[in-house]
This record gives structure tokens, C-alpha cells and sequence, in this order.
């Protein structure tokens, strides 16, 4: 059983994240591996940091990683760094900056908070981790912790979920900012190599592509009869439980009418209102629903309220005729594995997958279509293009152009033929390339290495 420490808190603290061990079967080979890595860790422990155990794809791959290293045997741990609604702003804008979509310059008040709330997390963290231990820190939201945890002798590797190959002002700016802390590091893993700053030598720069755990809830097989009950909690085919979500909708979702999803945070990046005017203006069938994560529920993205409200009031601008084929899904993350099945079955139910961000690091819902073998209309940016194969395992479009996302769509619903096609192409390129057991061997490599330096 996966739980959240419940324990009361001091505003903004360090805390645990309690992980049960994964019950599925591992591969004989990771299993002897993580042995050897046991025996040279000795009495030491493995950490992973980020800013919050729920919302997001970050927080998604950790429960499910963590889980899996603790049943190798593996003493990994999962620490939270809090921090307060300002710092979480900052930290927005530098991730806006790492993807190029921030023209802001940051400021000494900027550093200064950055500066401080870091330290103070270092510190606290410090009461967790010992010298000689592994420290995983996730994202710009840590990378601070860094130098402090050096100088204590713990063995430091910096994660970078986010970011684009694009060398635009605002990147600049944003890794000239996150410098002094990531330049010290001496493992820094991206998505993709060409993320990475220009300052890091290569032999600090590693490559990891996130992947999916095919067991875990938000990917296991559902029967149609579980995936109807599921829409109907999350009230798009029925009345809402309340413990689940909401919909806002004209009427229910048809049982039997093609469905064009977007799953996603309410994100700027992530183009939600870009997809319903493509929809409402050039897709003149089916039905679009665009489901995400009650942003209440994330308190490391204060922006997701302000795109949600966007997002209702584009809705309720369109013709009638239009709105009722638009459906917003919003999940609460209070039960988490409710909220996995749930997004299994919007996505099962559903006869095309889009993702129209502007930038994306990798598209963890994309991985997770590819998986049960849904045709996808993707925009050809970021860790995208390494996931989809344009005309072989998706298709992948031009994430300005409107009209070609649209025609995109247009042309797999009249296709059925072709999206299944491509649909079973991705699978294949999933099961091939991004399942969790490579991704536990990346992770093994990687803390043998810190051990090593």
C-alpha cells in the first residue's frame, strides 16, 4: 500500500514519503544488479528530493521507481522540500525559462529567495541524509540543495525533468540563474543531452528517458464494464463522486461517440486553450475532453487555477452547438490510485490522444497512450519527437499550427485502419523503449557512479 506520511507538519518542512515495495516480479539481471549495488552502498541510503508527492509526472515516476528499488532490496528513501506559494512562483518562471516561454529577467530578490529557501531546505534535509549517502535531486525546485549537500559529503546527482533544445534568451537566463548551483554537480541527467547547459562538460551530462511502470494502476489492463464505472465517478457519463472529481459538460459524454483527449496539468505549456480553439474552430465531429489534475491539489504550480478558469471560459464562449461536444474533467489527487484509474480509463475510452504543448521535457501521458495502443497527434517539440516516430508511431505537428493539428485529427477519425496502426506501432516503441525496468537499470548505473566519484 502506497501512503503519504500523514503526520502533522511545520509550515514549509522536509518531510517523508512512505512507499510500499512493489509486488510485481523483476528482472533476474536488475535483481543482481541492485545486490552488488547493496553490498558497496554498505550502510548507506538513497534519496530522491522534489517539491511535492502528488501532480505531475515527476511525482507520478517516483511512487511507482521507488517502489520498485525498495522490492530489489534497495534502501531508497523520498524526501519532500516545501516551500512557500513565492518561492514556488519563482520556480515557475525559471521552468517557463527552461523551455524558452519567459522573456522576464530575474532579480537579486529573485536570487536572494532562491538563495535562502534552498539553504534552509538543505538544512533540514541534512537531519534525514548522512555523508556518503546518494541524493537524487529532481528539477529546478532543488537544484540549490546541491552545493550545501556537497560541502557535507554527500554524493549529489541532479535530475532535470524539463527543458528544450531551443537557445532563446529566456534559456539563457534561466541557466545563468540555476549556474552556481548545477555548474558544481558533477552528474546531471536530462531527458535529452541537447537540454543540458552549455557550461556542464560532457562528463557531467547523462541522458535518461522517463518511462511507465505497465503495472502500475494507471496503466493496467481495465475491462469496458471497469472503464464505464470509472467515467461514470468521474461524472462524465453519469452523476459525480465527489471523493473522484468533476466534469463540466452541456450533457454527458456519449457512450458511443468518438473522443479526442487531452490529459494534462492546467499549464500554459501544455496549450489546453490552444486545443479547444483548434477543436471548436476545425474539427467538426467527435467529442473533445480535456481532463487534469485539480490544480487545489498541486501547490508547486500556482498557475494551473488561472489556466483552468481560461480554459472554463473559452468553453462557455462557444456555440452551443460546439460547447456541449467540449468536456473538462477535473481529478482530485486525494486518492491517488482512484485518480490513476480513472486517467487509465479516460484514456482507454478515448479513439484519439493529443498533446499540444508548446514545450515539453517528455510527455509521460503520451508514454502512457503509446502503451495501450492509442493513436496520437503530438506536436514535434522537446522529448516528443524522442518518444514519437512522425507517420510510423504518431503523428507529429508543428505546435503553432493550428490547422494541421486539426487536420491531423480530422484524418485518423475518418481513417480507423491507419489509427490503429499507429496505435499498435506505439505500443511496440513503448514496450520496447520506455518501461520501467530500463529505466531501474539507468537508475542503477547512476548511483553507482555518484558512489564512485
Amino acid at each position: 500500500m502506497i501512503t503519504q506520511s500523514q503526520q502533522a507538519q511545520p509550515a514549509h518542512p522536509v518531510f517523508p514519503v512512505e512507499v510500499g515495495t512493489s509486488p510485481h516480479p523483476q528482472v533476474f539481471g536488475l535483481r543482481r544488479a541492485a545486490e552488488r549495488l547493496a553490498r558497496k552502498l554498505g550502510p548507506r541510503r538513497i534519496w530522491h528530493v522534489n517539491s511535492t508527492p502528488a501532480g505531475g509526472g515527476v511525482a507520478e515516476l517516483l511512487w511507482s521507481s521507488i517502489a520498485r528499488q525498495q522490492s530489489l532490496g534497495l534502501p531508497v528513501g523520498w524526501l519532500i522540500a516545501d516551500a512557500e506559494p513565492e518561492f514556488f512562483q519563482l520556480t515557475k518562471r525559471i521552468h517557463h525559462g527552461l523551455h524558452n516561454r519567459c522573456a522576464a529577467e530575474f532579480t537579486a530578490e529573485d536570487a536572494r529567495l532562491y538563495r535562502d529557501v534552498t539553504a534552509r531546505s538543505a538544512k533540514q534535509l541534512l537531519e534525514y541524509v548522512r555523508p556518503g549517502d546518494v541524493v537524487l535531486l529532481h528539477d529546478p525546485q532543488t537544484a540549490g540543495i546541491a552545493p550545501h549537500l556537497l560541502d557535507a559529503g554527500v554524493k549529489v546527482v541532479w535530475r532535470s525533468h524539463i527543458g528544450t533544445t531551443e537557445r532563446g534568451a529566456a534559456v539563457a537566463a534561466a541557466w545563468n540563474f540555476l549556474r552556481p548551483y548545477v555548474e558544481v554537480i558533477p552528474t546531471c541527467v536530462f531527458t535529452i543531452a541537447g537540454f543540458a547547459p552549455a557550461y556542464l562538460s560532457p562528463a557531467q551530462v547523462t541522458a535518461v528517458t522517463p518511462s511507465i511502470d505497465p503495472e502500475a494502476p494507471k496503466n493496467r489492463d481495465l475491462s469496458p464494464q471497469q472503464c464505464r464505472e470509472l467515467l461514470r465517478r468521474a461524472g462524465l457519463t453519469g452523476a459525480p463522486d465527489e471523493a473522484v472529481g468533476y466534469a463540466v459538460q452541456d450533457q454527458p459524454l456519449p457512450a458511443d461517440a468518438p473522443v479526442v483527449t487531452q490529459v494534462s496539468r492546467w499549464d500554459p505549456l501544455k496549450d489546453m486553450t490552444g486545443v479547444l480553439r483548434s477543436f471548436a474552430e476545425h474539427v467538426p465531429t467527435g467529442h473533445l475532453l480535456l481532463a487534469g489534475p485539480d490544480p487545489a491539489d498541486i501547490p508547486d504550480d500556482p498557475e494551473g487555477a488561472g489556466i483552468f478558469a481560461e480554459v472554463c471560459r473559452m468553453r462557455e464562449s462557444l456555440p452551443p452547438d460546439v460547447r456541449r461536444r467540449v468536456h473538462l474533467c477535473v481529478l482530485t489527487l486525494a486518492d491517488q490510485t482512484t485518480n490513476a484509474l480513472v486517467i487509465n480509463a479516460i484514456q482507454r475510452s478515448s479513439t484519439i490522444i493529443v498533446q499540444k504543448s508548446l514545450e515539453e521535457g517528455f510527455g509521460l501521458t503520451v508514454t502512457e497512450a503509446m502503451w495501450k495502443s492509442r493513436p496520437i497527434v503530438a506536436t514535434s517539440v522537446g522529448g516528443l519527437t524522442a518518444q514519437l516516430v512522425d507517420g510510423s508511431s504518431g503523428l507529429l505537428v508543428d505546435p503553432t499550427d493550428s490547422l494541421a493539428f486539426a487536420s491531423s485529427v480530422n484524418s485518423l477519425l475518418a481513417d480507423e485502419t491507419r489509427a490503429a496502426r499507429l496505435g499498435a506501432a506505439a505500443h511496440d516503441r513503448c514496450r520496447d523503449r520506455f518501461l520501467v525496468d530500463r529505466e531501474l537499470g539507468d537508475y542503477l548505473n547512476l548511483y553507482r557512479t555518484a558512489l564512485d566519484g
